[in-house]
């Protein structure tokens, strides 16, 4: 029996800063945070645009977590920000 390979989870940086191809704003017409790029553009959603607006290459990944928790007066939330970090990695919105 063969196992189908997977790809493998993307590293998230310890410092994760965005990428410099890319430019996180509020845009007002869309009421939400998005992600400028030559081709085009992401809209977020309003728990990525609040991630990524931490993702500032000085702050650590514990540092992010802790920031939200304290911010959305919320505990548990590192399982649902290090997977967000993670597809945002394999789409190379952050280094």
């Amino acid at each position: 029996m063969s196992t189908i390979p997977t790809p493998a989870t993307p590293a998230i940086p310890a410092t994760p800063s965005i990428n410099r191809r890319f430019r996180l704003q509020w845009e007002p017409a869309q009421d939400s945070h998005v992600l400028l790029y030559p081709e085009g553009m992401v809209k977020l959603n309003a728990s990525a645009g609040e991630i990524l607006a931490c993702c500032d290459g000085a702050r650590s990944v514990d540092e992010i977590v802790a920031t939200l928790e304290t911010k959305f007066q919320a505990t548990g939330l590192r399982g649902d920000i290090e997977h967000f970090l993670a597809h945002a990695s394999q789409q190379q919105w952050i280094v």
